[in-house]
């Protein structure tokens, strides 16, 4: 890399040209790297995808599926509004686990209610 200012060899990763003491231009990390982080990091994805993205991971716990159920028909209401932000994935999976485990959850209602009354 070159100074700006006055064309002096900079040395990678310095701030300040040793030349002339200038400021030198940051590196820009390619596109590329950026794009390879979005599934890791929730980069312009719609909050309530990663909420449903998180509670359906605890839906096997039973109490969040149906927080998670609700969250994820949000989030497909907030992204076909928003069509740039991303999420759809974390969407339908709180969705699915979510209807899933929330079914579970009735059923363990229904056996508790039914044994503690007596019908079985």
């Amino acid at each position: 890399m070159f100074c700006p200012t006055c064309g002096a060899q900079a040395i990678d990763g310095a701030n300040n040209c040793t030349a002339c003491g200038k400021p030198l231009p940051r590196a820009i990390p390619p596109d590329n790297q950026l794009k390879s982080l979005e599934p890791v990091l929730p980069v312009n994805t719609s909050i309530w995808a990663i909420a449903s993205g998180y509670l359906a991971l605890f839906s096997i716990l039973l109490l969040p599926a149906p927080f998670a159920l609700i969250t994820g028909i949000m989030a497909l209401r907030s992204l076909k509004r928003h069509p740039g932000l991303r999420g759809h994935v974390r969407a339908w999976l709180g969705i699915v686990l979510g209807s899933l485990f929330s079914l579970f959850l009735l059923l363990l209602v229904f056996n508790i209610v039914a044994s503690s009354t007596g019908r079985r």
